[in-house]
């Protein structure tokens, strides 16, 4: 008996459990470009083409290699719009009775396998690391999730910058070297880029017809979207960029978007690049002493330390994650993360290169757009779901337990040990960007003060009930309750001030 053999675009990797595990003489592999995925957020079209592009490149590789590949493009006629939809119609023309899936990265997708109309049998998602049992056998009976355990756990399994039973130079983390403010200069030319084909093309010109009004910016496309270029965006990162990523990896510039940062996620995510090997091609560029430790430290901790840790927080606290609001933050999400005009250059800088390029680095998403979110007490739902449409990384299962809970707390400190917030100085220590800002980063009140200032207080102040015996939060509290009093006021009145404003549309 002949079977389907689902294959999802954030799935195309050649050794997808599904694929293992069918017949490639008897089964049929289903891809399916539908509306229900494009849909349950309004995705940057760079996104959208970056999925398709390479699902229809996948497929042509499948087929290459043998494989029976029944093919959905958005835009067919007989499309039914939905994965399910799409699996019962080639269901019905092959005869199959069973579908063979690996499991999907939402919990979304999940269910609807779950109660599908047709037999599914879901396996494993071998791809990563960590499965969910060993997450789970890791989380049992721990007071604290802390993720740089579970890292180090990661590192001994996978052997990578370890000397014997320890860790490479004698230390598991090298993060306080690699905080350095905003260079100078950036002798990095940023990622290599792609002509799009024709095949590309084709994509685009379809995007453009039916998604041209979503936030973001589709021309110039210049993303990997097979495995070959994914292969060469990793190499080139390793040969000119890896020396000063860790150095790097917090700065931010007006006029660089890019820096040391490798901007390979979206392959990553998407199944054209293994976590593995991305990490391998790092330790060997340390091995051979082309890179120092904490660049290739840095970066492996990024991968097999915080990608799989939120993968298995995402899947440890269940479907409702991504709804949680502990702090009971309800301000609907400001007109300028969709490009409304706004004074604040911190904010303008990040929310453009996101529509420009459907990507920003982690500490333009945490401490600029995050850190303003949770600040201004923005509905976390609202923030997830912008995180999950804007860009071209985003999936779910990294995307929540990042905005929920790294970003803005709402799951009450299951990620964080206390919130992420900060003045306006953190943002002007780490970039360029307060120095070409209306506001004045060095005024704390009245006219022209950085708005950080003003709700970094307002915030704490709100908060105290929650916060003011967080170990990590002490020193802040102290420090507001030797301001003046009627400093304090001022403070708060002007935020209050501030955020009326906000909520009014007016440009702030």
């Amino acid at each position: 008996m002949s079977r389907l053999v689902l294959v999802l675009g954030d799935q195309l990797s050649e050794g997808l459990s599904a694929l293992r595990e069918a017949d490639k003489a008897s089964d049929t592999v289903v891809m399916a470009e539908v509306s229900d995925e494009t849909a349950y957020v309004r995705h940057h079209p760079k996104k959208i083409a970056l999925i398709f592009s390479a699902m229809r490149k996948f497929a042509a590789e499948l087929r290459a290699d043998g494989w029976k590949v029944a093919y959905s493009q958005l835009d067919d006629s007989e499309n039914a719009g939905s994965i399910v939809g799409e699996l019962l119609r080639r269901a019905e023309q092959t005869g199959a009775a069973e579908v063979l899936a690996t499991e999907p990265g939402e919990w979304r997708l999940i269910n609807a396998l779950k109660y599908a109309p047709i037999k599914v049998r879901v396996l494993p998602d071998d791809r990563f690391i960590a499965s969910h049992n060993e997450f789970e056998d890791w989380a049992k009976g721990r007071k604290q999730l802390r993720m740089e355990y579970f890292y180090r756990d990661m590192r001994r399994k996978t052997g990578l910058l370890m000397d014997g039973d320890g860790p490479a130079c004698g230390k598991w983390n090298f993060d306080h070297d690699n905080r350095k403010p905003a260079p100078d200069e950036v002798t990095h030319d940023g990622p290599p880029g792609f002509e799009p084909d024709a095949a590309t093309e084709e994509v685009l010109d379809l995007v453009e017809a039916r998604f041209g009004n979503h936030f973001g910016t589709l021309r110039p496309f210049r993303f990997a979207t097979t495995r070959a270029q994914a292969l060469e965006v990793l190499d080139h990162f390793v040969k000119h960029a890896l020396p000063k990523f860790g150095d790097f990896q917090d700065a931010m510039l007006n006029d660089n978007r890019f820096l040391y940062h490798a901007v390979i996620s979206p392959y990553l995510n998407i199944g054209l690049l293994g976590p593995l090997e991305v990490c391998e091609a790092v330790a060997e560029a340390y091995a051979r002493g082309d890179a120092p430790i904490n660049a290739a430290e840095g970066f492996i901790r990024q991968i097999i330390g915080w990608r799989e840790y939120v993968r298995g927080i995402y899947f440890l606290e269940g479907p409702d994650y991504p709804d949680r609001n502990l702090l009971g933050h309800d301000r609907d999400l400001p007109a300028l993360y969709w490009g409304g005009v706004t004074r604040m250059n911190c904010l303008a800088k990040a929310v453009g290169q996101t529509r420009e390029e459907a990507y920003a680095h982690h500490i333009q998403r945490l401490m600029v757009t995050g850190n303003f979110a949770l600040l201004a007490g923005v509905n976390p739902g609202q923030v997830h779901e912008w995180y999950l449409a804007v860009y071209a990384d985003a999936f779910e299962w990294v995307e929540a337990p990042n905005t929920v809970g790294m970003s803005q707390f709402a799951d009450g400190g299951i990620i964080a040990s206390k919130p992420y917030v900060s003045s306006g100085s953190y943002i002007n220590r780490m970039s360029d960007y307060c120095k070409s800002c209306d506001y004045a980063v060095s005024k704390k009140t009245g006219e022209g003060a950085c708005p950080f200032n003003l709700l970094y207080w307002h915030f704490l102040d709100r908060h105290r009930e929650r916060f003011s015996n967080n170990a990590r939060m002490g020193n802040m509290y102290r420090t507001w309750d030797r301001m003046d009093a009627g400093h304090r006021a001022t403070v708060l009145e002007e935020a209050e001030a501030f955020l009326e404003r906000l909520d009014a549309g007016e440009t702030v």
